[in-house]
Formats: structure tokens, C-alpha cells, sequence
């Protein structure tokens, strides 16, 4: 083993040199946007927040979910009326079970 190293080991041979100041390509790159809307979940587990602020969050998602929910509900065979076709002979039975089901429900409340 050596304890003197020499200095040919040392010398830089072009690979550890940094580039010049106008070359470098962090210089110029646009920096990103701080902020962006729906970049975090509010109702993630691993989020730093309270948890009246997380509960809360939960029951605000889920009132959003079931207003949409209500608010989209098509009968079956309505998106292909939309469209201008034929109903499929499925979303009509399906439709049938829909209109059978409700029916039956509201004759059974009444009793």
C-alpha cells in the first residue's frame, strides 16, 4: 500500500467540470406553478390534518357524490333516445325491472 499518492491519479479529465454559466439548462426552464387546484385528495389518510377537518371533508365528498348521483340518474334507455337510436331490447327490460321495482315499493309503503 501506498501512502503518497501522485498527482496524475487527481487530474480532472473533463467529466467533473461544470458547463459555463450560459449553457446551463436549469437557467432558462420555466418554473412550475405553485398551488394547483386538486393537486391533493382532502379526504387522504396520510394528509397532516385534524381529524374534525378530515371528517369533515368526508361528509362534504359525500354529499357532493350523492347530489351528482341524483342529478345524472337516466332511465335506461334514455341515452340511446338522446342519441337518436332504437333503445336496446336490454336497457327496455331493464327499464321494465326499474318501473316494476318502484311500483312495487310504493304499493308496499301504502300498506
Amino acid at each position: 500500500m501506498q501512502g503518497i499518492s501522485s498527482a496524475e491519479m487527481h487530474v480532472s479529465d473533463g467529466d467533473q467540470r461544470n458547463a459555463p454559466a450560459g449553457e446551463k439548462p436549469d437557467m432558462n426552464r420555466e418554473r412550475y406553478a405553485e398551488g394547483k387546484p386538486n393537486a391533493h385528495s382532502d379526504t387522504d389518510s396520510k394528509d397532516q390534518r385534524t381529524l374534525s377537518n378530515r371528517l369533515a371533508a368526508a361528509q362534504k365528498a359525500e354529499a357532493e357524490e350523492e347530489e351528482s348521483n341524483d342529478a345524472e340518474f337516466k332511465p335506461p334507455t334514455q341515452v340511446a333516445r338522446d342519441h337518436g337510436n332504437k333503445p336496446s331490447r336490454g336497457a327496455v327490460v331493464d327499464e321494465e325491472i326499474m318501473n316494476d321495482e318502484a311500483e312495487y315499493l310504493k304499493n308496499k309503503g301504502k300498506a
